[in-house]
């Protein structure tokens, strides 16, 4: 499990470096025919590990239900997107994932809520979950590094 937790550790501080190059008005720049945005897809990405490690195992998030209501599945992007969320990403996108390796290794994840995801990957226990969130982060950073490229290229031909 030590490799799932380096894996994500590192798409969460190059999920960051992409924050702190873009521009606010970029990271939440919808493309056309995209439905969400770099920020969306990094908050979902945050959403979807605390969904599938505590609240499949029974304990509390530590993200407001608020933060996972905006950015979970089949929530809708938005461009208006408050500096609370934003600052809330870029200060805890890596401590979040910090945390749920110590609580991992703690053996804090005692049982776990079957679970069959929207790619019919069932899972059924905290591993498969890590299994899967690597999986599901792999998705989302190839979707953040093109929307990257689109929001980019958008703001150097318009100027």
């Amino acid at each position: 499990m030590d490799k799932l937790f380096e894996t994500a550790l590192f798409t969460r501080k190059a999920l960051l470096q992409i924050l702190e190059i873009l521009t606010v008005e970029q990271m939440l720049r919808i493309p056309e025919p995209h439905r969400n945005s770099v920020f969306w897809n990094v908050a979902h990405l945050m959403v979807t590990q605390q969904l599938l490690m505590y609240r499949l195992s029974g304990m509390p998030l530590h993200i407001e239900e608020g933060f996972v209501e905006r950015y979970s599945k089949g929530s809708m992007a938005t461009e208006e997107v408050s500096s609370e969320d934003i600052e809330f990403v870029r200060k805890n996108i890596i401590p979040l994932c910090e945390r749920a390796q110590r609580d991992y290794e703690k053996g804090l994840f005692q049982s776990y809520k079957p679970y069959m995801t929207s790619t019919d990957i069932e899972l059924k226990s905290i591993e498969d979950a890590l299994k899967f969130s690597a999986f599901h982060d792999g998705i989302h950073l190839g979707v953040i590094l093109s929307l990257k490229k689109l929001v980019e290229l958008k703001t150097t031909t318009s100027l």
